[in-house]
């Protein structure tokens, strides 16, 4: 069933994508991921890999030339149990984050990144060194709403527990997964001749996105060949672990787009760009003047892919959010709990799949642009992509046993460069000559010079 599943969602996004219903045919039959859960996490993560794979080799693969490996889908979805730096684990999750009851319900908070914990603990009335336990004492005092009311209006990161609305969700699907958008008009750009292994080398690329869905979008993009560049603000700086995690292959580069000088840089840095790839809110990208129609107007051709977490509406384009928060708002939590407690995906799935969507999304933009030009938007949000994985058939309990610990790590890689040594998972993405590695070394935070490679 799992696999029918994984075969069916893979038609619609490739229909959605307007792409060739022969294509597929290149792919071997789609395994299953051992990501157990109550809801069909295999089907949306072989998907999602499948798709990007595709994308990347389907003018020249032949037929069952490309094969995923379910367990390396697997160990990429679920890459945190794996990664070493330096031979020590990460510490994924901080204190505060996580689900915790209220005075009439279950709230998720989400405090890994400092300013956001700061806000939680200015909201609970608590010190600097307050526990776990010193939280959850004080957010029993509140109810659901009014904390997340609260919190969210001190700038930090709170979600009701909520249960699953069907006609919630049949309404979101009512939309493609992936929305393709023309921007404006511009002559077509001619295709630069593929490596054999390296389909998009001479492309260059921005990334200005955070936290696992974008750059597990513009890696897929560097281990395919493209000159991928990050770009991010001095502040607030990124957490190390999860930038080194999502960042093999990259560059990682500091612009204040707030100053002149730097905003300067940025737009010469577009001159020569090929894609960018978004994923900030909506609403901070329009106050910095970068929204996807004033890049569209000051660079025709350019194709760019957007990722929100809750949407592209004015309510949704000022909200922030993660995987874990869509989660528990959407009813996916208290799907995947138990009667006593709320519970969670075997991985941080919307986030890995809304990624390698994302970049079969912009290679297929990037391929219909040598054709007709144009400039293009595709984009993506964790909460329509929850409501696609609500929506497959559910297996009605956890199923099949996921990888252990010795199996997970068969599925990693060890690389060493200028941050140190990292062992991370290897890549999902599958080539017609077999499974890939990653071509570079994630590079330190903001340790480049913000110019293209060559």
């Amino acid at each position: 069933m799992a696999r029918e599943a994984a075969d069916r969602l893979l038609a619609s996004v490739w229909a959605d994508l307007g792409r060739d219903p022969a294509e597929p045919a290149a792919l071997a039959p789609l395994p299953e991921a051992p990501l157990p859960a109550c809801l069909d996490v295999s089907s949306l993560a072989v998907a999602s890999v499948a798709a990007a794979s595709l994308a990347a080799w389907s003018a020249t693969a032949a037929p069952g030339s490309i094969r995923l490996d379910g367990a390396r889908v697997a160990t990429a979805f679920q890459s945190e149990r794996v990664a070493r730096f330096d031979g020590e684990p990460p510490s994924v999750w901080s204190p505060l984050s996580g689900f915790r009851r209220a005075r009439d319900g279950w709230v998720r908070t989400h405090g890994n990144y400092p300013h956001h914990a700061a806000a939680l603990r200015r909201v609970l009335g608590v010190g600097e060194g307050a526990d776990a336990a010193d939280v959850d004492a004080e957010i029993a005092r509140w109810a659901a709403a009014e904390l997340v009311e609260a919190v969210t209006g001190a700038g930090g990161m709170c979600v009701a527990v909520a249960v699953e609305e069907p006609h919630v969700d049949e309404e979101l699907r009512r939309h493609p997964l992936i929305e393709l958008l023309p921007l404006g008009a511009a002559g077509p750009v001619p295709a630069r001749a593929p490596e054999p292994r390296r389909p998009l080398a001479g492309l260059r690329i921005l990334d200005l996105t955070r936290v696992i869905a974008g750059p597990v979008a513009t890696r897929t993009l560097a281990l395919l060949g493209a000159d991928v560049l990050r770009i991010d603000p001095p502040s607030p700086p990124e957490l190390e672990w999860q930038h080194l995690e999502g960042g093999p292959g990259k560059r990682s580069a500091l612009l204040d787009l707030r100053t002149s000088g730097d905003a300067a840089r940025f737009e010469e840095l577009l001159a020569e760009a090929d894609a960018i790839v978004l994923g900030y809110r909506p609403a901070s990208l329009e106050r910095l003047g970068i929204s996807p129609q004033d890049l569209a107007d000051r660079h025709p051709g350019l194709v760019i892919g957007q990722l929100s977490a809750w949407g592209f509406d004015e309510a949704a384009g000022e909200r922030g959010g993660f995987d874990s928060l869509v989660q528990a708002s959407s009813g996916i939590a208290l799907v995947e709990g138990t009667p006593d407690a709320p519970g969670a995906l075997p991985a941080q799935a919307l986030d890995h799949a809304t990624g390698y969507f994302l970049a079969a999304a912009v290679m297929t933009m990037l391929g219909r642009r040598s054709i007709d030009g144009g400039t293009r938007l595709a984009r993506m949000s964790l909460r329509r992509t929850a409501a696609e994985l609500l929506g497959l058939p559910r297996r009605g309990e956890p199923g099949p046993v996921g990888l252990g610990d010795a199996a997970r790590d068969s599925h990693a890689e060890t690389v060493s460069g200028p941050a140190g040594e990292q062992r991370i998972a290897a890549p999902a993405i599958a080539s017609p000559a077999g499974p890939m590695g990653w071509p570079a070394a994630p590079h330190p935070w903001g340790s480049d010079r913000p110019y293209w490679a060559d």
